[in-house]
């Protein structure tokens, strides 16, 4: 399942890319788009948007998570921050998120 992917909008949009987490078996890269402070000038007001791409290497898929599947996602990025986990644990974690992954990987 594709939850959501940043959109583009008229106007000026600023992405920010980070790869968080890469194995053999996935890669997951935050993304930022419409950060704020870095907004164009608008009189039209526009939410920071936010996600995660989450690729499974091994099934060729990828998910991207945005809005309340984001936020559960960054509370397991904030928890490993506190307490180290495991590359076992990681894995387990974003095997579950993968589930969702329907999308072939297409390389642009």
């Amino acid at each position: 399942m594709r939850v959501g992917a940043p959109s583009c909008s008229a106007g000026t949009i600023i992405h920010t890319m980070h790869t968080l987490y890469d194995s053999d078996t996935y890669s997951v890269t935050h993304m930022l788009a419409n950060a704020p402070g870095e907004l164009a000038p608008s009189t039209t007001p526009r939410l920071a948007r936010h996600g995660f791409e989450i690729v499974d290497k091994r099934a060729g898929k990828e998910v991207y998570l945005d809005g309340s599947w984001a936020e559960l996602f960054q509370r397991h990025i904030v928890a490993w921050q506190v307490k180290t986990p495991s590359q076992e644990e990681v894995e387990d974690t974003l095997e579950q998120f993968a589930e969702l992954a329907q999308n072939p990987v297409v390389v642009h």
